[in-house]
């Protein structure tokens, strides 16, 4: 008997999600009877995935997705609507972090983490709200970062997008009125690819040290994520910070 716990049924769309964060919340709302409809630019790892929620008894759906194109980001919200009739919740957490020194001046770095960490976020919500305002009832969920709670060298402009996304995250729950829940969920270390979006080679040799000393599961931000979801309607899940419990 599946372990619904006010999950079961629900119709979820998540950005990023062919590995990492994205892939075991996939996973997990998938098993706990959820049908997730999934987007990213890797159709491969997409396809598979997909196979392997089917092949557990899961619902999933997938188009390649860059969530820079907002186009993309939409479709992918109208694939769920077209297959599954309604949009539950949505989660964003498409990100990128090719983090370094300002006095690098890696702009384009600098643009790709506008582009994907806040633009795409705000395609995402583009694509939803009026979804979920035709509706009456729907949740945002945004996964952020504790890089946006505590700032340090090399991080100047991913935190700036991520305590951007954590502004227009709190500004929407207040807009949003009584039917439509908001969520931000930030993680701190996590075992997951992020690293390999880093160009700087030096950053990214420290970051994965840190990591490799620290990180916890994916599963344990899926979890998190799913704790939002699964209560009920009346109940919104504001934020949740969740780091290793070695982190300082």
């Amino acid at each position: 008997m599946r372990n619904s716990l006010g999950i079961e049924d629900k119709v979820v769309v998540i950005t990023g999600a062919s590995s990492g964060i994205g892939e075991a919340t996939a996973l997990l709302l998938a098993e706990r009877g959820a049908k997730v409809v999934l987007g990213a630019q890797g159709p491969d790892r997409l396809e598979a995935l997909t196979a392997r929620i089917a092949a557990s008894g899961g619902v999933a759906a997938y188009l390649p997705t860059d969530v820079k194109r907002r186009e993309d980001v939409s479709n992918l919200v109208g694939l769920a609507i077209e297959r599954y009739g309604k949009l539950d919740v949505l989660v964003n957490n498409a990100g990128v972090a090719p983090i370094s020194l300002l006095d690098e001046l890696r702009v384009d770095d600098w643009e790709e983490m506008i582009d994907v960490n806040l633009k795409g976020v705000l395609y995402g919500i583009a694509a939803a709200l009026p979804v979920f305002r035709r509706q009456s009832f729907g949740h945002l969920v945004n996964v952020i970062s504790t890089a946006g709670i505590q700032i340090i060298p090399t991080m100047a402009v991913y935190a700036g997008t991520k305590s951007a996304v954590r502004t227009i995250t709190e500004t929407l729950r207040q807009e949003a009125g009584d039917k439509l829940r908001v969520t931000s969920v930030s993680p701190g270390f996590v075992r997951t690819n992020l690293t390999n979006s880093m160009t700087n080679p030096e950053v990214k040799g420290q970051i994965v040290e840190r990591m490799g000393k620290m990180a916890i599961p994916p599963a344990a931000i899926a979890r998190a994520i799913a704790f939002a979801i699964e209560q009920p309607a009346e109940v919104d899940v504001n934020e949740i910070v969740i780091r290793p419990t070695a982190q300082a």
